[in-house]
């Protein structure tokens, strides 16, 4: 059968693949006729389709289905309902996710065939309005996914007519709701039980919402109690009452003041008849203290206050009965790392602090302690000019670099690149450890966002620039040890500190697969230096020109023994044509990357290609009967090591 991903992935025409069948048929009807049966079976089997399978056979926890392809795809046991409907010759729909897998089995999927097909039954049978029922699966950001037939979300505002302080209590029960939105293209459906209830006490809703006003004083029965307020019952419908409109003071937990079935009077605040919410609260009922604030505490102005509350991102201190006012972690000290507010203050503390900032409306006091004494950044700058050789102690280890303070309260940040001229620092613990004392040279200061950048690595010249290209010239073969093999190449270390990459292009004659099949990790070899990049600090390496070079001396010492190997085999033996033709040429004339298109192919077909495709190129040189001599340096291309 024709690959048409094979013919595409080597830029072969439609028409190309017309005139090579109607050669080889010798008839342009027959060719053009089974070139259309082809591609209507290759659109059959289109990935995302689904397809009617029969049951081969189970093996552990994998059912193997056939689709009719040329191999069988897999499923997993637990796609099915129960093990018995995995029966062999049980014939079933299934979704084609992936022709050939890695191991070489069909793709599919039970799971998701079912769904597409259940989402096609809801959309022929129901719509938006329409009451459904289904059972509460589990829970997500935002919600709960209830199963009725095909998942749908159901937003936590939407579960009850008072949002409950866990949705999860729902998960397992059966509900019934309403449609609110059924989008087709994305395959989502937005459900809402709140909406059902809300119209079957539509009546009571309706009478309050005509005579309820902002302003009024009524009575209500506290119904739940959640970590954010409580909800009041007025007489047919809920209203919110917030934590924060409960009392001027701090409150920890509504609890502290209410009670379920507790008769209230309370003010009504707001009412939204289009989304039926009413907003409650108790401390409007007394005067705010918040007013006039900016006249008692204007901004500049030192005040005192307790530390009434401690959070991860500051500390609330109260200036007065109903007045708060947050430190920032960030405006707790100039110089000092505080990981938490707790290890400079405790709650009760008293501290002088400076207003910073008031906002009336949202009753906010911004308030600070380090603007209680003189910034010590302010004299950084001049203290320590970049250039300066400082002392200090390793405070802090990151993956990043090294903190080092060099004066009470001042670090400096020692970056990873900034440890070593040639070693390669994955982390700063390689060379450092805390508590060390070191020198550094400061690289520049931040005074605004109070940083200073340090170096060890300036402490000395930097080799690259003539120790390292004076010492390793291109042409020379050195010894060097492996020490890292990647997909790409070897890393070799030339000396300590030193890598140069050998790259798998290098490696052998022959492609090679897998570097570890010709240089294992701590084997010492010997490799030729291609090229010393001191702008890019890189070091490329050779171990075939190494070879090369070795066998050009035993050529010269045995003039009988024949040419080297490397003129006889260009890409390989077992390349046929392929073998006289430079690979380069043969990827680029294919338009194959970075696979070689012989190694999807039979060789046959491939070396066909390949020539048919070099003659067609412009600029494509033929293949030449002999490579040159390797001692030939006018002809030899240096390789590019970050290929």
């Amino acid at each position: 059968m024709v690959d048409y991903n094979l013919i595409n992935s080597l830029g072969i025409s439609d028409e190309e693949v017309k005139q090579q069948l109607t050669a080889a048929l010798g008839d342009k009807d027959q060719a053009e006729s089974l070139d259309l049966a082809v591609r209507q079976t290759s659109e059959k089997f289109q990935v995302g389709s689904i397809l009617k399978g029969r049951i081969v056979s189970v093996s552990g926890n994998d059912v193997f289905i056939e689709v009719g392809l040329k191999s069988e795809g897999v499923i997993e046991l637990s796609e099915f309902n129960s093990a018995a409907e995995a029966k062999p010759g049980t014939e079933i729909e299934v979704l084609l996710e992936a022709v050939e897998s890695d191991s070489g089995l069909v793709e599919l999927s039970k799971r998701k065939a079912d769904r597409i097909r259940s989402w096609e039954r809801i959309i022929s049978t129901k719509a938006e309005g329409d009451v459904v029922s289904g059972t509460v699966s589990r829970k997500i950001k935002g919600g709960l996914l209830v199963d009725i037939g095909v998942p749908v979300f159901l937003p936590a505002s939407q579960v009850d007519i008072r949002r409950p302080a866990d949705i999860g209590e729902y998960i397992g029960r059966s509900i019934e709701a309403k449609i609110l939105k059924i989008d087709q293209e994305a395959r989502n459906i937005v459900i809402s039980r709140r909406k059902l209830i809300e119209e079957r006490r539509a009546e009571a809703k309706d009478k309050l919402l005509a005579e309820i006003q902002p302003g009024q004083v009524r009575q209500g029965i506290v119904k739940n109690i959640a970590d954010f307020g409580a909800f009041v019952d007025l007489g047919g419908i809920d209203g919110l009452l917030h934590i924060t409109d409960m009392s001027w003071s701090r409150i920890g937990h509504p609890s502290e003041m209410l009670k379920i079935d507790q008769e209230i009077e309370i003010a009504i605040l707001s009412v939204d008849r289009e989304k039926e919410k009413i907003a409650l609260g108790l401390k409007q009922r007394t005067p705010s203290p918040w007013e006039g604030i900016e006249q008692k505490y204007p901004v500049a102005s030192r005040v005192k206050g307790q530390v009434v509350n401690i959070v991860p991102y500051g500390v609330f201190v109260k200036l007065e009965e109903g007045v708060e006012g947050l430190v920032h972690i960030s405006e707790m000290s100039w110089t000092r790392r505080i990981n938490h507010p707790s290890d400079m203050l405790n709650v009760n503390d008293q501290v002088e602090v400076v207003v910073l900032e008031i906002d009336r409306e949202k009753q906010e006091i911004s308030l600070g302690i380090k603007q209680t004494e003189v910034n010590p950044w302010t004299l950084v700058k001049e203290k320590y000019p970049p250039g300066t050789v400082v002392s200090g102690k390793v405070r802090n280890l990151t993956n990043y670099g090294a903190f080092v303070e060099i004066e009470e309260g001042i670090d400096g940040l020692l970056h990873v690149s900034d440890l070593s001229w040639t070693r390669k620092v994955g982390h700063p613990s390689e060379m450092l450890k805390k508590g060390q004392d070191m020198q550094c040279v400061v690289l520049a200061v931040d005074e605004e966002k109070n940083r200073v950048a340090l170096g060890l690595k300036q402490l000395s010249e930097d080799p690259w620039l003539r120790q390292i290209p004076q010492h390793y010239i291109p042409g020379q073969i050195v010894k060097g040890k492996a020490t890292k093999i990647t997909n790409f190449g070897i890393f070799v270390e030339l000396e300590e500190d030193l890598e140069g990459l050998l790259h798998i292009s290098e490696l052998a004659d022959h492609k090679v697969e897998n570097p570890e099949d010709v240089v294992k990790i701590g084997q010492e070899i010997e490799v030729k230096i291609l090229r010393v990049d001191p702008e890019e600090r890189k070091i490329g390496l050779s171990l075939k020109r190494a070879q090369w070079a070795a066998e050009d001396v035993a050529t010269e010492h045995d003039p009988a023994g024949g040419e080297p190997a490397r003129r006889r085999g260009g890409l390989g033996a077992d390349s046929g044509l392929l073998g006289a033709i430079d690979e380069q040429q043969f990827l680029s004339a294919t338009r194959d990357r970075p696979k070689r298109a012989k190694d999807k192919i039979d060789p046959e077909q491939a070396d066909q290609i390949a020539l048919d495709a070099l003659a067609d190129k412009p600029g494509v040189a033929e293949p030449a009967e002999e490579k040159p001599a390797p001692n030939d340096e006018s002809s030899k291309g240096e390789p590019d090591d970050n290929k």
